[in-house]
Parts: structure tokens; C-alpha cells; sequence
């Protein structure tokens, strides 16, 4: 909501293009693509499409650039001399093509079946464009000593985009990076010494003035915040390592363990094994020192999967039958419980999670409709069918692994998106409470004057409610004043006395921590006490 608002800013002429701000508040993330993209998206659909749909528009095709991104980057990284497995005595072995294209499917499957990938990445936010110019960067850093033309675009347009996103520290390390394992990668027949240079220089080159651009448009912010030296923050950062990154990160600690002899070979590092670690190494490191610890460890998803994909080939089949098995039970379990609380929603049957869920969300009215169940069955039953298929005997391709992993998440995303998804609305929506706010003034005044909120509630006061959201003290008149609950200590300071007099308060009732004041226009002559109250 809060990205959406500073796309509806720009869209209606509001704020200007290059500083993005919402009721003078500037972005916390300093990102100009994310927000023009969906500006642009909402002018273009304008009188046709609501613009909270617009805006998603864009965002999709960049998910779908993700994708797109880390396949032909994994490809091509298998496509590279020392990735290619040895060859047989009598001929035989898989050709190199078609080697390149099985990892490549299988660095796919895996970053699907990340779970961080889940939310993060259906979100209007800068996190997913940053996350897009990183595949593609990472995809033309894979292909630069294949193709020259549409990598070198790919790789201007995956710097320029990351540091346009908010990323532009991000953008300086993997490019200056990147240049390094051009120059010390080990030459081939295809690939002389002299290209090699060629790439590293002009990899350096492109990096130098993407920098000086996010420095031309004061992009550059340093937000360092190193972690606490306490047992309670590794732990967390610890705990969002390992879920985060699951599945992959077990199969990329085997693929370093079994390609531990390819780190350095003829005296030079394997690009198929250091371009993978160097972009997931950056993007860890940026996660131990930002406060958005699972913004920046998105970053690190694509080269995770493509390191493994690269342990599959050397997976034992006993280990491949625990990754399936515990896969089927992890995923199965948690769809049969979507299912189970959507029924208990329905009927009240069980009503164990039926009275949880009006505990954890008061007031949600649950109701039924056909399409969505129909999506969630259908999936239910492919689910099914994919299970069969993985435990039948067929062609063992080198990505059966990781099919039930893949599967298994966009399964329960797709159940969470169809049957829970009024519940998630009204859970993580500001709606509701504007909603309400709105029954409060019983009419739709003028304006209204705030204090204290946030981005996000400011967008969404201003969509959800078309209300003219304005600073306080800033339009003489506005009838109704909306104060968040921890400004009031500052509220004194800030707002004349004697002018407001206290009318309600609000409680999200989904979120206990939030909580607005309503305030009305008193007339003149009413004690100072009465903004005090």
C-alpha cells in the first residue's frame, strides 16, 4: 500500500518523477523505477482498469523476468567448460546442450520452491525489482562470453535497474565483482584472454557510471545496522537463513562440497561455481547489515538455485527419496490444514479453527465463491497427480528432485491466493479500519488533517477512503482530525491548542498496535484541555 500510494502520487501529477513524495514525506526506499513503472502503468490504463490492478501489471511481466532470468543464467553457467560433466570412454553422455538445459530447468524448479520467493515476490514493492535486475544481471554475466549483443544490454539494464530500485550499493558490488571473475576466469577456444579483459573493463565501465548516476540522483543512502551482539538477533537471522532459502540451501551446501575441487582449476576460479557465490555472497552480507533482512536475502535467490540445481547431477538416490518424502509430507500436511480452517470458516466444523479464526480476526464475515473453489480443487488434484507421477517409474530426468518442492509451494500459494484469501484481505488490509473511520464522520468531509501516520496508512486513507489526507496545521477548516495513537505524546507540540476536541478512538482489530484517535473541529472558546484529553 505504502509503494502504491507514491505510484498514485506520480500518476495524478502530485509529486515530481525524480523525488517521489507523499504528504512531504519522501519513500523509506530510495527507489525511482519501481514507483514510475507503476505510475506509468496506472496513466496508461486510466478509465479502464481500477489502479490498484494497474499497478500490479507491471510487477507480474518483472516476476516473470525473474524467472525468465535465472533459467538462462543457470543455462548458461552449465553451458561453461568446467560445469560440463566428464566425458564417456565410448561416447554416450548427455550433450552439452541438452545437459545445460536439464540444470537450467532445475534451477528454475528451485527457485520456485524457495519460500521466500512466496510473498516478497507477489508484492508491488521495490524489493521485486530489485530482485528482476538481479537475475538479469545475473543471467548476463552468465552469457557474456557466449553472446555479446543482448547480454551487454541485460547487463545495463540489470545495473541501472538495481541501482534506480533502491540498490545502488548492490549494484556497485556485484558489478565491480563480476568484472573480476571475467578477468580471472579461465580462458577456453571460444573465449581468449583478450575478450575476457575486454569484459572485465567494460563491466567496470558500465559500473562506474551507473554509480554516478544514483550519485547524480541522490540515490545513495547508507543504511547500515550492523546486528546486536546477542544470542536472540543471530538467532533470528539464523532462523531466516534457513527458512527463507529452503529448499535450496541444503543442495547448494552439497553442491560446494561436491564441487569442491572445481573452486580453482588450471589456476584460475570456475565461473559456474564463483558468479553463483559471489551474487548470493553480496546479497547474505547485505542481509547482516540492513534492517530489511529479508528484502536484501531475496537478492540471493536466483544464484541459490542455480548453484542447486548444480548438485543434482551428484545426488544419491536415497538422498533424492528423503528430499521427496519429506517434501510430500511438509507440503501435503500444510495444504490439508488450508483446507481444514476454509471448511471450519464455512460450516464451524471443526470448531476448534473455526474459533480460532474469529479470535485472531473479529468481525470477518466469511462468505463462498464458486471460481476460487474451483481453482483451489483443480490444484488440489494436479497436486495429486504430480505425487503419482514423481513415485512412477518413468525416464528419471535430473530435475525430478526438486518437481514436488516446486510444486508443493505454488500449491499452498495458490490455496492461500483462492480460498484464504478474503481472510488475508481483511487481516492485512487497512480497509476495514477505514472503513470504519469513515461510519465515525459519517460523511465524506472535505478534508481531514493527520498526524503521526505512517505511509501506508496515509495511502491508504487516501484509496480505500478517497479522502483529502493533508498535514496538520497546513489547510484551515478541515473538520476532522486522524491522529496515530503513539504521535499523541507529540500531538501538543504540533497541534494548536483549544481547535480539537476528542470524538473516538479506533482499534485495528487485527492488529492491536494500531490504533487512531479521531478528533473534531471544536468551535472557538473551548478549553485548552480539550486536545490534552
Amino acid at each position: 500500500m505504502t509503494a502504491f500510494g507514491y505510484m498514485v502520487e506520480l500518476a495524478t501529477g502530485s509529486s515530481r518523477w525524480f523525488s517521489p513524495q507523499m504528504m512531504g514525506l519522501a519513500p523509506d526506499v530510495d527507489a525511482l523505477v519501481p514507483y514510475w513503472l507503476g505510475a506509468w502503468a496506472i496513466t496508461l490504463t486510466q478509465g479502464w482498469l481500477p489502479a490498484d490492478m494497474a499497478a500490479r501489471l507491471p510487477f507480474i511481466l518483472l516476476l516473470t523476468l525473474t524467472l525468465v532470468a535465472t533459467w538462462y543464467g543457470t543455462y548458461y553457467l552449465a553451458r561453461s567448460p568446467q560445469a560440463q560433466p566428464v566425458a564417456f570412454a565410448f561416447g554416450g553422455e548427455a550433450l552439452p546442450a541438452d545437459y545445460a538445459r536439464a540444470i537450467a530447468d532445475g534451477g528454475l524448479l528451485a527457485l520456485i520452491a524457495c519460500l521466500g520467493l512466496a510473498q516478497l515476490s507477489h508484492e508491488t514493492t521495490p524489493a521485486l525489482a530489485q530482485l528482476a535486475f538481479t537475475a538479469v544481471l545475473f543471467y548476463a554475466v552468465a552469457a557474456l562470453p557466449f553472446h555479446t549483443r543482448w547480454p551487454a544490454v541485460a547487463a545495463l539494464v540489470g545495473l541501472g535497474g538495481l541501482a534506480l530500485s533502491g540498490a545502488p550499493a548492490i549494484a556497485l558490488f556485484l558489478g565491480t565483482g563480476s568484472a573480476f571473475i571475467f578477468l580471472l576466469d579461465r580462458p577456453t577456444e571460444s573465449v581468449q584472454r583478450t575478450h575476457q579483459a575486454r569484459l572485465a573493463i567494460g563491466m567496470v565501465l558500465v559500473t562506474g557510471m551507473v554509480a554516478l548516476l544514483a550519485y547524480g540522483l541522490g540515490l545513495w543512502r547508507w543504511r547500515i545496522d550492523l546486528p546486536h551482539a546477542n544470542w536472540q538477533e543471530w538467532r533470528r537471522l539464523g532462523r531466516l537463513l534457513l527458512w527463507f532459502t529452503w529448499p535450496a540451501w541444503p543442495l547448494v551446501l552439497w553442491t560446494l562440497w561436491r564441487w569442491r575441487y572445481q573452486w580453482v582449476r588450471g589456476g584460475a576460479p570456475s565461473r559456474h561455481m564463483a558468479a553463483p557465490v559471489w551474487f548470493a555472497g553480496v546479497a547474505v552480507a547485505a542481509t547482516l547489515t540492513t534492517a530489511s533482512a529479508d528484502r536484501s536475502l531475496l537478492l540471493a535467490l536466483p544464484a541459490l538455485a542455480a548453484l542447486a540445481a548444480f548438485a543434482l547431477p551428484t545426488l544419491k538416490r536415497s538422498v533424492a527419496a528423503l528430499i521427496d518424502w519429506f517434501t510430500l509430507l511438509f507440503f501435503s500436511g500444510c495444504a490439508l490444514i488450508i483446507w481444514v480452517i476454509w471448511v471450519a470458516m464455512q460450516t464451524g466444523i471443526p470448531p476448534k479453527p473455526a474459533a480460532n479464526v474469529a479470535r485472531l480476526a473479529p468481525g470477518f464475515e466469511p462468505s463462498f465463491t464458486l471460481f476460487p473453489f474451483a481453482v483451489a480443487l483443480v490444484a488440489t488434484m494436479v497436486w495429486v497427480w504430480l505425487v503419482v507421477w514423481r513415485v512412477g517409474r518413468h525416464r528419471n530426468a535430473l530435475w525430478k528432485s526438486l518437481v514436488l518442492p516446486a510444486g508443493g509451494a505454488a500449491l499452498c500459494w495458490l490455496l492461500l491466493m483462492t480460498l484464504w484469501l478474503p481472510l488475508l484481505d481483511y487481516a492485512r488490509s487497512d480497509a476495514p479500519l477505514v472503513r470504519r473511520t469513515l461510519v465515525v464522520m459519517k460523511q465524506s468531509p472535505s478534508c481531514v488533517e493527520a498526524h503521526g501516520l505512517n505511509r501506508g496508512q496515509i495511502a491508504a486513507f487516501r484509496f480505500h477512503g478517497k479522502l483529502k489526507i493533508k498535514p496538520v496545521g497546513s489547510e484551515p477548516g478541515c473538520p476532522w482530525l486522524i491522529v496515530d495513537k503513539d504521535a499523541m505524546s507529540s500531538m501538543g507540540s504540533a497541534v494548536p491548542a483549544g481547535q480539537w476536541k476528542f470524538h473516538s478512538a479506533l482499534r485495528n482489530q487485527t492488529d492491536r498496535t494500531e490504533d487512531l484517535m479521531v478528533f473534531q473541529r471544536q468551535a472557538t472558546g473551548n478549553s485548552r484541555g480539550a486536545v490534552s484529553k
